[in-house]
């Protein structure tokens, strides 16, 4: 037996003792910086993680981290105060719930261990749920591979005025690929926790994703990336055998929480950390966040053997049974739509939820087989439950396709003539290569709901709201091999209530 399937076989909490010979508290211990997030109306999540003075080995001991939180950025009006472990078992990660906080406020805090001071972040809670507010504003992005660029972007974004960035998936890459790389990963494939550690304290190592982080709450789901590409539940197109990928989900799923702004209520359990969530911000907008990946029926017609995926006259592809969400995430998400009372609903998710058929040469259709493509009744139960809210002004934010798009969202994508009842944006790639502009003017051409493309570029969406229109606009760096890139909007849109749909701005 190789020895890394027979170590993926010992469960998860084990593997941590595997790494090298640990080390003691680096010079710089907050090299990985600081974080917010989970922003709700009396409260926010603060994180950090401590670093040895090799960051690929881990620390010796458990640590004592104080935590500050004020009113100002000098810290001068001190609001809340305290302790918290910095522990082994947990990678040394340290996540604060702060509550008693002031509701539609900004905060700054900062850490320190053994007399040494993290840098300040800056936070933001959420509006009284009952609160009329004027206006919202949101950065949303995913797929940040960092190998094939850098993160100007994300420097930009740190400099936008925002109620929350919404980070989509895809945060690190288990895989190096592309080309042209111009930084490259530490080691090959991780599936060992101290390897999804080591990978996570690279990819935060970058000083624009460090601002990022420091300047906003972020609110985040994950996609296929963080643990395996194109994985569905139990298994992955590299791992068949189920025990084996849920060892690797295990290490990688605590890896992700130990790296993320999360609440300690959402501990991974193994392979399990339920992720999806709800937050309200104020009487303008409610935003559901989803997990389309942990609990998806495996890909249709055996396709995670199928290296490009690509469905044609495959009849699971159509069965009623199949989830994107599972059902206890379906029921939540349907209760939850069912109860909104906001002027917008808002739903953060990982892809291209629009039909995107390709045409093939002999004139059939073809289908991404792990997109919502690949699980068209699972997506017509969730745009169902869309309809049936009381909030008929629904936007969704997308990631993963590494390009831009604008789409109208219909019920029914099998009957042409389906009324429109939400319009979708996918917010590009920060750095992750994907289509060609060639190629995304083909899919316009063949998907009529599409009303947008743009290939060949990198960057986020921006999306504002106030009561009468939703108003968003993709955000483009010029060079995403240039870490001093500057930024442009090469399109904007507007959704107005009552009316939706993709209209240019």
């Amino acid at each position: 037996m190789h020895r890394r399937s027979f170590v993926a076989g010992l469960g998860a909490l084990w593997l941590p003792s595997l790494a090298r010979a640990e080390a003691p508290l680096a010079q710089d211990p907050f090299g990985l910086g600081v974080a917010s997030g989970h922003p709700k109306p009396d409260s926010v999540v603060l994180w950090t993680r401590l670093l040895a003075a090799e960051r690929t080995q881990p620390l010796t001991g458990s640590f004592s981290v104080g935590w500050t939180i004020a009113e100002d950025e000098r810290l001068a009006r001190v609001v809340r105060r305290g302790e918290a472990v910095a522990e082994p078992r947990w990678g040394h990660a340290v996540h604060v719930e702060v509550d008693g906080l002031k509701p539609g406020r900004p905060y700054w805090y900062r850490f320190v261990v053994n007399g040494k001071e993290s840098p300040t972040g800056r936070t933001l809670t959420a509006p009284e749920p009952a609160e009329r507010v004027p206006l919202l504003r949101f950065a949303f992005a995913s797929c940040q591979q960092y190998e094939q660029g850098y993160y100007a972007a994300l420097r930009h974004m740190a400099g936008e005025e925002l109620n929350a960035v919404l980070f989509l998936g895809d945060y690190i890459y288990e895989s190096s690929w592309g080309r042209h790389h111009v930084r490259h990963h530490d080691g090959g494939r991780p599936t060992l926790l101290f390897e999804f550690r080591n990978r996570y304290a690279l990819y935060k190592s970058d000083p624009d994703l460090q601002a990022a982080h420091a300047a906003h709450p972020w609110i985040v789901t994950w996609d296929d990336h963080e643990v395996a590409n194109d994985y569905a539940d139990d298994i992955s197109p590299e791992d068949h055998d189920p025990k084996q990928f849920l060892a690797i989900r295990a290490a990688a799923y605590q890896a992700y929480w130990e790296h993320m702004p999360l609440p300690n209520s959402m501990q991974p359990r193994g392979p399990s950390l339920r992720l999806y969530d709800h937050y309200r911000f104020g009487g303008l907008a409610e935003l559901f966040v989803i997990d389309d990946r942990q609990y998806r029926a495996h890909n249709a017609c055996h396709a995670e053997r199928i290296r490009d995926r690509m469905l044609v006259d495959c009849a699971e592809r159509l069965d009623a049974t199949r989830t994107m969400l599972g059902t206890a995430q379906e029921a939540w998400f349907a209760d939850g739509l069912k109860r909104a009372s906001a002027h917008w609903n808002l739903l953060a998710q990982q892809t291209l939820m629009a039909e995107a058929g390709r045409r093939l040469k002999d004139g059939k259709l073809a289908f991404w087989g792990d997109g919502w493509d690949g699980y068209p009744a699972a997506r017509r139960k969730l745009l169902d439950a869309v309809a049936a809210s009381p909030v008929k002004d629904t936007v969704v934010m997308s990631g993963d396709v590494h390009s831009f798009w604008a789409a109208d969202l219909k019920q029914d994508f099998a009957a042409p003539k389906s009324r429109t009842i939400a319009t979708e944006f996918v917010g590009g790639s920060i750095t992750s290569q994907g289509f060609s502009n060639e190629r995304v003017r083909s899919l316009l051409h063949e998907n009529p709901d599409l009303r947008y493309g743009l290939g060949g570029a990198y960057g986020y969406g921006h999306i504002a709201l106030d009561s009468k229109a939703a108003s968003i606009s993709f955000r483009t760096v010029n060079d995403v091999r240039d870490p001093k890139s500057g930024i442009a909007t090469p399109a904007r849109f507007v959704v107005e209530a009552g009316d939706p749909g993709v209209k240019s701005a």
